[in-house]
């Protein structure tokens, strides 16, 4: 199986293209006047923005890349078998979809391609609210709107801000991750819940949060962003600090800007009973 026939950087070039062009398909809808607001219409609007943009990015990259095995959020699977094709593609046609059912600006188109065996090799996070875009290339760095990206240097949980995020079955489910943000809560600077897993693992390669860590997320909510951060200097891993497809398709995911991986661990790994600050200096 020749990989080398694929050119990475036009790869790239056109995961981004698509990515852009499927935020514009998602503004579109988020800009619809809004008469009747039922939880039905809202549901509808967002399943019906959620699909037209998955239609639009598979269409396109089946068209680019006819070989590829495509794993859509929306659709399963598309193109040739998994087994067969040389990359897949993890497409998330709009992650955020509460944000943007509520309409709070915060939301992404995430595309990434991986090898057979689940490792991103380019990932593209794109939030149309604020057209930025994120894009990394294993080797070949990570960018926001074309600079170079890399992470934060904060070497303590006490000068760190987190980011996270709460499993849908919320609820119902026995780990929702409510006594674990309260855990870092005392031992960070602060703790954010932003709503959009490709989003928040981008925060981090920006430097503009310094870890992450949740239970829960899919394949395409992570393999974007785990490209983009390890590009910038950052480090993923599993709960237990290994690599594993708990890590990379993102069910129980820790990503920091390296420096703070194994205090950020401690605090998963033994809870109550992780070293604390000295001075806790934590502020809203």
């Amino acid at each position: 199986m020749n990989h080398n026939s694929l050119d990475l950087f036009e790869a790239l070039n056109t995961a981004e293209t698509i990515a852009r062009q499927a935020g514009t398909i998602l503004r579109s809808f988020y800009e619809r006047p809004r008469q009747s607001i039922t939880k039905s219409t809202v549901i509808d609007l967002v399943t019906e923005a959620d699909k037209t943009s998955e239609a639009f990015i598979v269409k396109a990259l089946r068209e680019a890349f006819p070989n590829h095995h495509i794993n859509g959020e929306e659709g399963g699977g598309y193109g040739p078998s998994a087994e067969d094709a040389p990359y897949q593609w993890w497409v998330d046609p709009l992650d955020g979809t509460t944000n943007f059912a509520h309409r709070f600006p915060v939301f992404a188109v995430s595309l990434a391609m991986s090898t057979p065996d689940h490792h991103p090799v380019l990932g593209v996070v794109h939030n149309p609210m604020y057209d930025e875009t994120y894009k990394g290339l294993r080797g070949g760095g990570a960018m926001l709107n074309g600079r170079p990206l890399h992470v934060s240097d904060v070497d303590t949980l006490a000068e760190a801000l987190a980011v996270t995020g709460f499993p849908y079955d919320a609820w119902t489910a026995e780990d929702n991750n409510a006594e674990r943000i309260g855990h870092f809560l005392v031992r960070t600077q602060g703790v954010r819940r932003v709503g959009s897993a490709a989003l928040d693992i981008c925060t981090v390669a920006a430097g503009r949060c310094d870890l992450y860590w949740e239970r829960g997320p899919q394949p395409w909510d992570v393999q974007a962003g785990i490209v983009i951060v390890e590009e910038a200097g950052g480090k993923v891993t599993d709960y237990e600090g290994g690599w594993s497809e708990d890590a990379y398709f993102g069910h129980r995911i820790v990503v920091s800007n390296s420096l703070l991986h194994e205090q950020a661990l401690d605090v998963i790994r033994l809870g109550d009973a992780a070293p604390r600050p000295v001075l806790a200096h934590g502020t809203d």
